[in-house]
């Protein structure tokens, strides 16, 4: 692991005793089942012992965050100008990055009837396949290089001093790519979580990190060795999901021999996935103001607070 001087570690045990008021947020097993991402593991323990401080903590930094914008626009005469929250999710593919993301949301909606929140994930601005083909990166999906950085980057300028509706491209991942025309839309949150494995990155030629929108950020971490399971796991059912489904991306893997498709998976997470999380996303860790370890039954074990 990196270096985490600049951190504090608590153990599950010790984190549960940051707790906040579990009352406000309460969760059922069924809301958990909506949630999490295939494959993914989350408890009603969870919530109330990882989840529930988490919440508590991200109301310490909302309400001074709010404080300091509303004197920032007395200070330029700026009105009541609303700036949005904006919440980081970040980590390897297959961690729990979407379930962290969307437990979150339902957490803060609860706690905060009065705001709007949002949430997405970056998706929406890799490049589209025709033209990650072009360029002979569709091997390197999910690189920095496969991204539209500097799209992404004017989106979240746009989100953090314009307000009002602004749309960004959807993904989808039952075809493994953009949808032509298709949009999403933010109206003017006053929350907003942004999930994605290169949150925390600095993009190429450009001279600003997209965590430099983000007023609190996270990063989901585990042992390689669990994410490549998690990876190979969630591939097979994947593929358990797309057979009858001809329209799915997954679709022409169910065409071969499982034991083609599962091996052809392995030479995915070698040649691609662990390559991306080895060079570019685990080397943006110590970027994040809150690190949540889990352990190989997806349970967080350690949690890392920033210090300073």
């Amino acid at each position: 692991m990196q270096s985490l001087a600049n951190y504090d570690e608590f153990s599950r045990q010790e984190w549960e005793n940051f707790h906040g008021e579990y009352k406000k947020q309460a969760i059922t097993d069924g809301e958990l089942r909506k949630i999490k991402s295939l494959d993914d593991e989350i408890s009603i323990a969870d919530v109330k012992s990882i989840y529930a401080p988490i919440r508590h903590l991200l109301h310490i930094y909302l309400k001074n965050y709010r404080k300091l914008t509303k004197l920032k626009n007395e200070f330029l005469n700026n009105g009541t100008r609303k700036v949005p929250f904006i919440i980081g999710v970040s980590g390897s593919v297959a961690v729990g990055k979407s379930t962290t993301a969307r437990l979150l949301k339902i957490m803060l909606e609860r706690a905060y009837p009065q705001y709007k929140v949002s949430q997405m994930t970056t998706d929406g601005f890799l490049y589209p396949s025709k033209i990650l083909k072009e360029r002979h990166l569709m091997d390197k999906k999910g690189f920095p290089e496969t991204y539209d950085m500097s799209k992404l980057l004017e989106f979240l300028g746009e989100v953090k001093t314009k307000g009002g509706k602004i749309k960004y491209p959807l993904y989808s991942h039952n075809i493994y790519d953009i949808i032509p025309g298709k949009y999403e839309e933010l109206d003017n949150p006053d929350i907003l979580i942004v999930e994605g494995i290169n949150v925390l990155q600095l993009p190429h030629k450009e001279q600003i990190y997209v965590s430099d929108f983000f007023d609190f950020s996270i990063y989901i971490d585990a042992e390689v060795e669990n994410i490549e399971e998690w990876f190979l796991k969630r591939f097979e059912t994947l593929l358990d999901l797309a057979r009858d489904d001809h329209n799915s991306y997954y679709y022409q893997f169910t065409q071969i021999p499982k034991s083609e498709a599962m091996q052809m998976a392995h030479d995915v997470w070698d040649t691609i996935n662990y390559p991306n999380l080895r060079d570019y996303i685990k080397p943006t860790m110590n970027r994040a103001d809150l690190i949540l370890h889990k352990s190989e039954d997806h349970q967080i074990n350690k949690i890392y607070l920033r210090k300073y």
